[in-house]
């Protein structure tokens, strides 16, 4: 096993020019030109027109010499003006599809093939959802995207004292294969690409998901998706977590081996930056701390005994799309590069594939406001753009609605309607990284790369990421961003249209509304289920499984490990175990996780 100290990455940024080993923000050497028209033309339009407040209040953005103050969303400071001298000296910038894939991993880009249009959506019973999902299909949706409701997401059945009053509300509701069966029913797995967003339990999900595949008679090796599976970032930012972080760990490690060997086109990660940047993150704290995730499983993985080019091809990513459009591209673009530099550089990947950035994108949910809630429809289309200018693979964008309830159908339509139009008649689907070469793009890019090897330092010193959320160190850093960016907003520094500016009277929103009967309807199926089924075939079940999670995996070659879970869960949702059941088994076996508070 590789030592971490040993394996820091260089702060210097990537570059074809040998040597270069400043950060881009050192590198102003203004041209005699630049000099000639700060001071021929700049001053005296300055003299004329100061520039503006950014604030709604006079003197807000100002720094101690009266100047103004312009920056990111995350607060970066944005100069006026890009030149040459922002950038290395003779920096060749690669084409699309060439190491280290700043510019893309495809060649043409979307000529070839546009990205994925996977709108996220699950909400009351599997019936209910079953519907909306041949409802998107039929108006040109291209994926699927499984929200699940927050009982399903902590291991726990819709029956469970627990679940009260939150099943159904936040996604759709699964306890058991036969909930599975009824939200896929007359939907070919086989030609319908399914991403779940699921983590602590995704394991059990992932295994009702291929036994409905199997009932189907669909082969494994043909199914294409993709599992979130990231269990790093619920305990640096979404607290959905169950079991301890080594034996979680030990449960994704597990379904890279199973997916590798039995599902090779699907991805058994989805390493999610996005609730990273939900929580309230930086746009570089998202970039560095979603990358440095997949460090961490790399290295679980390797340790397991698995080579990285059996696993890593298949290893994907899922960021956020926030506001600041430009910002927003540059950490895109900079993931692909960082990602290239961290598989050949520290694992030694000779894959292109297992080289890819491979990422998924949903518009920011944080960003969406309940005042004037149609003003989110120019904000989404804003931020999809950002998306496919930075090169998505596939992208969500969020009902105008979603800040007050899950959205309803027209509006989910019209977020679909958003991918579409921008698809088909905006233009931007037509060339490869049209922004590549832009002097503030390309600056913003190498920014971020640098930051996030200095991020990157940092964790490797701490013991690598797990030991790090230990230690409160992720989750510091992202509440002192969050804090910061609050501030702005109450000081009105940063203008929120409709929020902290530009207010008006308005009309109660129409929203989606899911009441008890949910679980009422879940709670029959539950009791019906367990009168019915082999309770005793479960028992056996779930004792296997434990046996399994008790043991060590040991490699085997030319399959999976002994004691993977992943066959054990297998046979517990085929005997119609319930996900709270499962959950609970592995609990008797892992443990509970209970955060410690970080001072």
């Amino acid at each position: 096993m590789r030592n971490r100290r040993e394996n820091t990455f260089p702060k210097a940024p990537f570059s074809e020019v040998p040597g270069a080993t400043e950060g881009p923000t050192d590198l102003r050497h203004p041209s005699p030109a630049e000099q000639r028209w700060e001071e021929e033309t700049l001053g005296p339009a300055m003299e004329k027109a100061p520039e503006r407040p950014i604030g709604k209040a006079s003197g807000i953005n100002l720094d101690k010499d009266g100047k103004a103050r312009f920056t990111t969303v995350s607060g970066t400071a944005v100069e006026r003006v890009y030149t040459p001298a922002d950038l290395p000296e003779g920096l060749a910038l690669p084409l699309p599809g060439e190491a280290p894939y700043t510019r893309g991993i495809h060649a043409n880009g979307y000529r070839g093939k546009l990205w994925t249009m996977r709108q996220f959506s699950g909400f009351a019973s599997p019936e209910e959802t079953n519907q909306r999902y041949k409802y998107l299909l039929a108006n040109g949706g291209s994926g699927l995207s499984v929200a699940f409701d927050l009982p399903t997401l902590m291991g726990c059945d819709s029956d469970d004292a627990e679940s009260e009053g939150e099943v159904g509300k936040c996604g759709v509701a699964i306890d058991s294969l036969e909930d599975m069966e009824t939200l896929f029913n007359g939907i070919d797995l086989e030609q319908t690409s399914v991403s779940m967003t699921i983590n602590s339990p995704a394991s059990v999900l992932w295994a009702m998901y291929l036994a409905v595949a199997e009932k189907q008679g669909t082969d494994w090796a043909r199914l294409a998706g993709t599992l979130q599976n990231d269990i790093l970032k619920e305990y640096i930012a979404q607290k959905e977590y169950i079991y301890p972080p080594a034996p979680s760990m030990r449960l994704v490690v597990d379904t890279f081996e199973f997916g590798a060997r039995c599902t090779p086109r699907f991805n058994p990660i989805s390493i999610s930056g996005y609730h990273i940047r939900e929580a309230g993150s930086t746009a570089l704290q998202e970039l560095a701390f979603t990358l440095y995730d997949g460090v961490e499983y790399v290295e679980w993985a390797l340790r397991r005994g698995l080579k990285v080019d059996d696993f890593a091809p298949r290893l994907s990513f899922f960021f956020n799309s926030h506001n600041d459009f430009f910002e927003e591209i540059a950490k895109f673009r900079a993931a692909r590069k960082v990602w290239y530099r961290v598989m050949t550089e520290r694992f030694g990947a000779k894959n292109p594939r297992s080289q890819w950035m491979r990422f998924h994108t949903q518009t920011a949910g944080v960003s969406l406001t309940a005042q004037q809630p149609k003003n989110n429809i120019a904000r989404v289309a804003m931020q999809a753009l950002a998306a496919v200018l930075g090169g998505t693979q596939s992208l969500h964008t969020d009902g105008f609605d979603e800040a007050l309830a899950l959205p309803t159908e027209e509006a989910a339509r019209i977020a679909l309607r958003t991918q579409q139009i921008l698809a088909y008649e905006s233009g931007v689907a037509e060339v490869a990284d049209p922004l590549g070469g832009s002097y503030f793009v390309e600056h913003m890019t190498l920014d971020m790369e640098q930051g996030a090897f200095a991020y990157f330092e940092k964790l490797d010193a701490l013991g690598g990421m797990v030991k790090a959320i230990e230690q409160g160190f992720p989750q510091k850093e992202i509440a002192e961003a969050s804090y910061a960016y609050q501030r702005a907003v109450e000081a009105g520094e940063k203008v929120i249209v409709g929020v902290n500016d530009y207010l008006v009277d308005e009309e109660p929103q129409e929203i989606l509304y899911i009441d008890e009967s949910v679980r009422e309807a879940q709670t029959r199926k539950l009791r019906r289920l367990r009168a019915e089924r082999s309770n005793e075939a479960v028992q056996r079940a779930l004792s296997a499984l434990c046996h399994a999670a008790e043991h060590e995996p040991q490699a085997v070659e030319g399959g999976v490990s002994s004691a993977n879970t992943m066959p054990y869960l297998l046979d517990c949702v085929r005997a119609y175990a319930t996900v709270g059941e499962i959950a609970g088994a592995l609990k008797d076996v892992f443990g509970a996780y209970q955060e410690t508070s970080i001072a």
